[in-house]
């Protein structure tokens, strides 16, 4: 007997064991993709290798895409090297954050704005927009942009040489430099801005639950017409409260896509169309048999 007692009590601990065993391997694929789109996102990306040892680095970070003026802010910061860096302990010494010499710095992009160094002090920090194209805001969460900057250094009139040392920042956007991305007496960034993996992950849960809620509203519906049900009031009240839920579950998706998206019309416009029809018509139902059960209950005329 005691054998079979024993197999009973694995038998039972079989599906919970099995369920933890599910929890764990999702968990753990979670954080796989997590660390890999961390490490990725944390890439710094180095365009140009100047053959001089007398040269300007520009530290560049993306830090947001703003999809509705169409804009990309990137930080820089303006590092010098050789003869264009001064060390207060060891003069002349590469890769000081103080500069040396008096540098005209040149961003080309939506607008064109150059800032000076000041000898004996570091560069500023910069905030500049660069302009995204050939890209639509309602195609998201699938909207890509194309991102192309310029900067050019002079000193006394003559173009110092300049590379680049990108890295990204959005929390939201995917910025990674392309190959056209060149450096030199002139460096040139372009780049492509995608959506992130988390953006686009939760966008796609967030039109498979539209859909789920719209099809769980239309079944409860049709349940309630097949048999004929007056006003189900808990129904009704449940039917109403997916209809207002939806909109804010879709007012918080990430990036705050435009309305009139693909997101929209893919699942959006129909989740919310399906719901109002199916509380209409359960409320109308409902109305008509509550009138019939009415007039069946009221006593015939004697």
């Amino acid at each position: 007997m005691r054998p079979r007692l024993g197999s009973a009590r694995l038998r039972r601990l079989r599906r919970p064991l099995s369920l933890l065993l599910v929890v764990a391997v999702l968990c753990g694929a979670g954080v796989g993709l997590y660390l890999n789109e961390r490490s990725s996102r944390q890439q710094i990306t180095v365009v140009g290798s100047p053959a001089t040892a007398d040269w300007i680095e520009l530290d560049v970070t993306a830090q947001g895409v703003d999809t509705s003026a169409l804009e990309l802010a990137l930080s820089v910061t303006a590092i010098p090297h050789g003869r264009f860096s001064e060390d207060p302990d060891a003069p002349d010494s590469p890769g000081s954050l103080v500069f040396a010499k008096n540098v005209e710095i040149t961003t080309v992009s939506l607008n064109t704005t150059t800032f000076h160094t000041t000898p004996g002090a570091p560069a500023p920090l910069q905030v500049v927009s660069a302009g995204l194209y050939d890209g639509t805001p309602t195609d998201y969460p699938f909207d890509r942009y194309d991102i192309s900057v310029g900067w050019i250094a002079t000193l006394d009139g003559h173009e110092v040489p300049l590379a680049v040392t990108f890295s990204d920042s959005d929390p939201f956007f995917v910025v990674r430099p392309g190959r056209t991305a060149t450096a030199g007496q002139f460096a040139r960034l372009d780049a492509r801005a995608s959506r992130s993996r988390g953006t686009f992950i939760l966008a796609w849960f967030m039109m498979i639950a539209m859909w789920a809620l719209a099809l769980a509203v239309l079944g409860g519906a049709e349940v309630l017409a097949r048999r004929r049900q007056g006003m189900v009031w808990p129904a009704l009240g449940w039917m109403a409260a997916t209809l207002f839920a939806l909109v804010g579950l879709r007012n918080a998706a990430p990036g705050g896509p435009p309305i009139g998206s693909l997101m929209d019309y893919v699942a959006f416009f129909w989740a919310e169309g399906i719901i109002a029809a199916g509380l209409a018509c359960t409320a109308a139902l409902g109305v008509r048999n509550e009138r019939r059960s009415i007039a069946a209950d009221k006593p015939a005329p004697s």
